[in-house]
């Protein structure tokens, strides 16, 4: 009985780690923009009985300011996993420190009591991102990543749609704020440290 007891404390333990968020230094982390260039012919792939059109390719590097799983709303099976993804001053853990994130209901909040840096960096350097996997080994990767990762994302912004008319469209711009602002992300290539 103390066996058991004892691994499951240990189970619990470790699914409590791996949520904790990664402590990183003070500094810029990820300098570089984000890179999106349009696709000028049709790319469709199909998953969990929807189409995927690819709309543009992708290429981001980011530090992950906020992680979700999603495993009950209409998009779970498509994408479970959304990342709210920050660069260039939103990479930085002074200003991130000062900034309080929630994330819930697919979309990612903020607040601070003053500006570490000014409101249309803080919108136009961090994003919420819904996450497609293009295979199983992209999945896990996902779904193991926590706050404070840094990432490096390479694939497409893309449009899903089912036979039930449900539709799902990326942003394809990271000016834009609130409802319909967030990417929609065919993840082909995905590397965290």
């Amino acid at each position: 009985m103390r066996e058991f007891l004892v691994i499951g404390a240990l189970l619990i333990g470790a699914y409590f780690w791996s949520g904790r968020e990664i402590s990183r230094p003070a500094g810029v982390l990820v300098a570089e923009e984000p890179v999106q260039r349009q696709v000028y012919t049709s790319l469709f792939h199909e998953t969990h009985g929807y189409q995927i059109t690819l709309l543009a390719s992708f290429d981001i590097r980011a530090r992950v300011i906020a992680a979700k799983r999603y495993r009950f709303d209409r998009g779970a099976a498509l994408s479970p996993v959304d990342l709210a993804l920050g660069w260039g001053a939103m990479s930085d853990s002074a200003v991130l420190k000062q900034i309080s994130i929630s994330q819930g209901g697919r979309f990612y909040s903020w607040w601070a009591k003053s500006y570490p840096v000014p409101k249309d960096i803080i919108e136009t350097h961090s994003a919420n991102m819904h996450m497609i996997p293009a295979n199983s080994d992209i999945e896990r990767t996902l779904k193991s990543v926590r706050a404070g990762n840094l990432v490096h994302i390479k694939g497409y912004l893309a449009e899903a749609s089912n036979k039930d008319g449900f539709r799902w469209k990326s942003s394809l711009t990271r000016s834009d704020t609130g409802a319909g602002s967030c990417e929609l992300i065919w993840v082909e290539s995905l590397e965290t440290w």
